[in-house]
């Protein structure tokens, strides 16, 4: 019985990265092996065990075999013959085809069959094997792959990028279950580069099956005056990229990613400009956080941005009871973490511009004490007054206002005239 450290472990470490998780490969034993030696099952389609002090997870050597579409059509053997090689063989790319033996005369020795360090010094992310080609979710992770590794200079082999392809046209992508998809694209867009994740997807076709909203969105021109990139997908991903550079949360990223799916409907006859675009955006929001299942908080954050970002880019402007209008809508006094959350997408979406991310954007600041001033005026201040219910409602509002009116009208006095 041998212990082998398998795949990401054995890749990170050779790249000089830190190692956050390790998963092994146990060959020559049985379950009961495993039992006897303290490790407890935990797998359900193909043994996996914990180990009995680190916890970490030990399975099997084991082959595979293709046996109906999509995920979850495959047919596992395990066995005290099955050879290491062979169960590396069955692994997605020649980087995470790698082993590491631990202990006896091989301890620390590489198990490298598919030239995955090879791959490793040449910055290529390459298949293993034609099997490749029988598991859809290995499109996303390695789009997911590319965009992680994309600062260190990988790139993905031309042979891998075609067999992607033939994926797509066969339909295989389409048998993608909705929770992976989220999974994938959610752990893609914490990465430094996220934008690589759907540019690789746009490139092997399979963006268009699993988010049509955003594919949609390249090619369709915008105003140059506002966007000098001209072409919406791009715009998209440089807000995502801004995103990852100012460190945004997930939620905030998740609304950039969505806040100009309205753009994909305009009209060609009011091209390239989007009047309306917000409006038009919410229900494909709604689709696609609903098809993927998006959790709740990212769901109503991208929401609230693709409905209200373009007023933020105006809210200098705004009256005193507009801007009032905007802080209810975005439940700003309840949910404040939310709101601010909402700023700082809003100014990735001014920052994701051509050789405008320096660009002076005072919006969020503004409006961050605009909510300042109601927050100070307090309920119990006007409760004072003896109104009750409704009353009570109505005057805590017009207080609020009149507040706004008063800074704004202070302010702007104090701004210098253009």
């Amino acid at each position: 019985m041998k212990r082998y450290l398998v795949g990401g472990a054995v890749r990170d470490a050779l790249l000089g990265l830190p190692v956050h998780e390790r998963d092994w490969v146990v060959v020559g034993a049985t379950p009961e092996d495993m039992v006897a030696a303290g490790y407890r099952p935990v797998g359900k389609d193909f043994p996996v065990f914990l180990h009995p002090e680190t916890k970490e997870e030990h399975a099997l050597a084991r082959t595979e075999r293709k046996s109906g579409r999509g995920y979850h059509g495959f047919t596992f053997h395990t066995g005290v013959e099955v050879t290491l090689e062979e169960d590396l063989i069955r692994r997605d790319l020649t980087v995470n085809a790698m082993a590491q033996e631990v202990g006896g005369e091989g301890d620390g020795r590489i198990v490298d069959p598919h030239g995955g360090r090879a791959d490793l010094d040449a910055r290529l992310l390459r298949h293993v094997s034609p099997a490749f080609a029988e598991d859809p979710v290995r499109v996303l992770r390695l789009a997911r792959f590319a965009s992680r590794f994309a600062p260190l200079g990988f790139h993905i082999a031309g042979e891998t990028m075609n067999l992607m392809r033939a994926m797509v046209a066969n339909g295989e992508v389409d048998h993608l279950v909705p929770e992976r998809v989220w999974q994938e694209t959610a752990r893609a867009l914490m990465q430094e580069r996220p934008s690589v994740f759907f540019r690789t997807l746009r490139d092997c076709g399979a963006l268009a099956r699993v988010m049509p909203e955003l594919d949609t969105l390249f090619g369709v021109p915008q105003p140059e005056k506002w966007h000098p990139e001209i072409d919406t997908g791009i715009h998209v991903l440089m807000v995502l990229d801004y995103a990852a550079k100012i460190g945004a949360p997930l939620n905030v990223r998740v609304a950039g990613l969505c806040h100009d799916f309205g753009k994909g409907v305009t009209p060609e006859d009011r091209l390239p400009h989007h009047w309306g675009h917000e409006s038009t955006g919410v229900p494909l929001v709604e689709a696609f956080c609903a098809r993927l299942r998006v959790p709740i908080e990212p769901r109503e954050l991208a929401l609230h941005v693709c409905r209200e970002h373009l007023l933020v880019h105006q809210a200098l402007e705004l009256r005193a009871d507009t801007l009032m209008q905007l802080l209810e809508r975005l439940d700003a006094l309840r949910r404040p973490q939310r709101f601010e959350e909402f700023l700082i997408a809003c100014e990735c979406d001014a920052r994701g511009r051509a050789g405008l991310e320096d660009r002076d954007y005072p919006q969020p600041d503004f409006l961050r004490e605009a909510f300042q001033k109601i927050v100070a005026i307090q309920p119990a201040e006007v409760a004072r007054t003896g109104l009750m219910g409704a009353a009570l409602g109505a005057e805590l509002r017009a207080r609020r206002v009149k507040a706004l009116a008063a800074w704004k009208a202070l302010r702007d006095h104090a701004e210098p005239a253009p």
